[in-house]
């Protein structure tokens, strides 16, 4: 297939930054800090690129580095040579119609580091001498020893201190404000209504979670994102709230994703979303529709897979239409929702509701009417507002036909879509969306006042 390319020639010793590398004791050890060339490549998305190199002005003939299948633009490549070759000159090819474009080449930090296998490293870097905060890069499972890392964010010029240290020898407990699910298994889905997408009713193990006890709140989003945002996050939209102990709502599915990585860096863990299938840079910005073997699933926080959410809201009783066990009926007394009237008397059979429409209590003033974290009654594990109050963002991408094909055992959804899976119901919700089984979904950017997240942790 007939490709078109562009080039542009790199002296490697055209720039210089200022490094230094803190060396630890013992396992691990950074060996050598280097220069790599870093191509920032636009493309188009979807289509395949190989980027290929030369080491003479005139060359006879190209030799291929990568082909890189491109999911976002622009991308960066590394060059990683060590040691470094004194001079390259680059290409990019499409196997398209359409012409990618190298439009920069810089030399950013290559460390060389010696390490325990099979142990977490963690690459931290600073930016003077002294006893200064360090920031984490990135967490690195060693798999071969010694290895390479770029530090493709590093900007240009600046003065980088590095270390790596083996991390964490011992994750932390879990916080007092989550509840512990247990492994085992249960039932999904439920036929009280006939949900075509709660269908098959089917038996799911799940391995043991850690789950927040409320939606996050915006006491809990803020102290995360202040550290986020001077440790290398990016939040697009961020999140909004009507007061501290009240749910954040407005948050896309990317930025609780990110939100969760930085909650895992602050306190000492290792986070769960990256950026490929390698596993070496971190979630911190964008808006990159993860892909299953990106994560770490044992690691840090993270939003709940649908199944893990379902288990959860269930409280240890299967079948029931509802988070509670004593009875299969929604009032405003259980739960902060939407009560839907027809005439003098609720739509739903099963909406018991003495007041009509939004909560008396909380729809006083601006929408969006939510409730105080905790201000209603918790299910049998402990957890509030699994009914009700913000729709809450789950792992998987939705389809409506997934329970036929389900695995049996930790599924994660369908490899793909365009909607992610909402679970739970809203303070705008009908008594119908707040039940257990229900299914929702919104585009992974949907940032609606009606819409919040609570995290997972894995138990070990």
């Amino acid at each position: 297939m007939k490709t078109r390319t562009l080039s542009i020639k790199l002296g490697l010793g055209a720039l210089a930054f200022g490094l230094c590398a803190t060396l630890q004791a013992a396992s691990p050890v950074i060996m050598n800090i280097g220069r790599s060339p870093r191509l920032t490549i636009e493309s188009e998305v979807g289509i395949t690129n190989q980027i290929e190199f030369t080491t003479n002005l005139f060359p006879t003939g190209w030799t291929p580095l990568a082909t890189v299948v491109v999911v976002q633009s622009p991308y960066w490549f590394a060059d990683v040579v060590d040691p470094p070759a004194p001079q390259r000159f680059y290409r990019v090819a499409a196997y398209s119609p359409n012409i990618p474009a190298l439009t920069n080449i810089a030399l950013v930090p290559l460390l060389k580091i010696a390490s325990d296998v099979g142990i977490t490293n963690q690459i931290q870097f600073a930016s003077q001498v002294g006893p200064i905060p360090w920031t984490a890069l990135t967490n690195v499972v060693v798999v071969q020893s010694p290895y390479l890392f770029v530090d493709f964010a590093a900007p240009f010029g600046a003065n980088r201190l590095y270390r790596v240290v083996a991390y964490p020898p011992n994750n932390p407990p879990a916080p007092t404000n989550m509840a512990l699910i247990l492994a085992g298994s249960f039932q999904m889905g439920d036929n009280l209504d006939s949900l075509s997408d709660a269908l098959p009713i089917h038996t799911v193990d799940v391995s043991a979670f850690y789950i927040d006890k409320s939606e996050v709140t915006k006491k809990l989003w803020d102290e995360v994102y202040q550290w986020a945002i001077t440790n290398g996050y990016n939040f697009e939209f961020g999140a909004q709230s009507v007061a501290s102990n009240h749910p954040v709502h407005s948050i896309t599915w990317y930025d609780a994703a990110k939100w969760c990585n930085a909650r895992s860096e602050q306190e000492g863990r290792v986070p769960a979303y990256y950026t490929s299938l390698a596993q070496t840079n971190v979630y911190r910005s964008g808006q990159i529709n993860l892909q299953a073997y990106w994560v770490q699933w044992n690691a840090g926080y993270r939003l709940p897979t649908e199944a893990e959410w379902e288990k959860a809201a269930r409280g240890g009783v299967d079948g029931n239409r509802f988070p509670w066990s004593d009875t299969n009926t929604i009032a405003h007394s259980r739960a902060n929702y939407f009560s839907f009237w027809q005439g003098e008397q609720p739509f739903y059979p099963y909406d018991v509701s003495s007041t009509s429409g939004y909560h008396p209590m909380f729809s006083a003033g601006a929408v969006p009417y939510t409730s105080p974290a905790g201000y209603f009654a918790a299910n049998g594990y402990g957890l509030y507002d699994m009914a009700g109050n913000v729709w809450e963002w789950c792992w998987d991408w939705w389809s409506d036909n997934y329970y036929s094909s389900s695995p049996g055992s930790n599924p994660l959804g369908t490899p793909s879509g365009s909607y992610r899976i909402l679970r739970g119901g809203s303070w705008a919700t009908d008594a119908s969306g707040c039940r257990t089984a229900n299914r929702g979904n919104g585009t992974p950017e949907s940032s609606f006042n009606s819409i919040g997240f609570r995290s997972v942790l894995p138990q070990g």
